[in-house]
Order: C-alpha cells, then structure tokens, then sequence
C-alpha cells in the first residue's frame, strides 16, 4: 500500500495545513472550509496523475483535435460532516465523478471508550470503479474501515484512494491492515505521532466538523 504524504514536500498544502491548524485563523469558518477544499483540490489534481486515461477525437471550429479524457470510473464518497467541504473540493474537479454519502458517528459508552455506526449510505453502484473516500481526521481509522465496508454493500471497487488532511500514525498502520494493500493509496497532508485517550489526533487540528459548521450540542 503506497502512502503519499504531502508534509515531506513543502507546497501549497503546507500553507493551508498551517492555516487549518492555527487557533487565531480558525475563528473564521470560512476560511477553515476553504482550506479544506483547497487541500481536496490539489489531492484530487495530484490523483488525476495517476488514473487511466483515452484518447478521443474532440472537434474543434477548425479542425479535430486527439484529446485525453479519464477512462476510470470514478465515485467521491466522503462521511458527514466533517467531510462536506473536503469532498467539495475534490468534487470541483472530478466534476463528472458519481458520488457516495456516508454518515458515521463515536457512539461513547464511557468518557474515553466509543463505538462507531454508520447511520446512513447514500451510493452508487461501485463494481469496478475507482473509489475516493475524504474524511478529513484520520484518527484511529475506524470509521474510514466502517464507511468503506458499508461502501462494499453496492458493490467490489477496482481501486480504492483513501484522502485525509490529517491522519495519526496509528491510523496509517491500522488502514494498511484493514483495506486491500494491492489497491489502495493513502493521500493526507499531514502525520502526526500521537492520539489522545480520547482518540483525538495530536496536535491536530481539533474538532473539524466544529471548525467547519459551528460547535454541535
């Protein structure tokens, strides 16, 4: 399983992860979603290398042009809420792509323990198509491997990309156990260390539905 961290690489994602993790900017929701769509964008650009392409004959006012258009089939699923203005961004440019919706939730049982359950799946069929699942907080990866195997109910994915902004280490090695290694790729922006006993990546960035929307009840 290849895993693509954009932090080994200075770039433009480097900016907006500082942004998205600064306490003073991210007083503005607007920004903080705009960052995050930002982010899918130029994962989405840097994904688009590495898919399957055609040649086409395009007709042009003058003449006809040998145009390369995507071949794959692609599906954006993403899981509320968090995810909304990720997938946003990879929406902006995969703009043909079909599209999956699924919702999962931390169900606590005690202060520090919680379960999670998928609540809601809106999908296309996936056979034979490439998949992008954007949840932007990677921290333990259970609900990325929950949303991916309600996911596999409408259907077997050809390949599978995986897009987060930030992921633990621990989420890393935990998706490589739980999804095919023959066709998967982790995107995120950035790895940290270390999880909290609350489960929440650290240092991180906080609450990303919070950041985004408003603080829930």
């Amino acid at each position: 399983m290849k895993v693509i961290d954009f932090s080994k690489t200075p770039s433009l994602v480097s900016q907006y992860m500082a942004e998205l993790r600064d306490v003073n900017v991210q007083k503005d929701m607007l920004r903080f979603r705009r960052n995050l769509e930002r982010i899918g964008e130029i994962m989405a650009y840097e994904i688009s290398k590495t898919i399957e392409y055609e040649t086409v004959d395009i007709t042009t006012p003058l003449d006809v042009a040998k145009c390369q258009i995507i071949k794959e089939k692609l599906v954006l699923a993403t899981i509320f809420r968090a995810g909304i203005p990720f997938h946003k961004g990879f929406l902006d440019y995969f703009d043909h792509a079909q599209n999956a919706f699924v919702s999962a939730y931390r169900k606590y049982r005690e202060k520090e323990n919680f379960d999670v359950f998928i609540e809601y799946i809106a999908s296309p069929r996936i056979d034979g198509k490439t998949v992008i699942i954007a949840d932007p907080m990677l921290a333990t990866g259970s609900s990325m491997e929950l949303s991916y195997k309600a996911l596999l109910t409408k259907g077997t994915p050809d390949k599978i990309h995986v897009a987060s902004v930030v992921a633990s280490q621990a989420a890393i090695e935990y998706v490589k156990k739980t999804f095919p290694a023959d066709k998967t790729t982790v995107w995120v922006g950035a790895i940290d260390d270390k999880i909290n006993s609350h489960s929440y990546i650290v240092p991180g960035l906080g609450d990303a539905g919070d950041l985004a929307y408003g603080v829930k009840e």
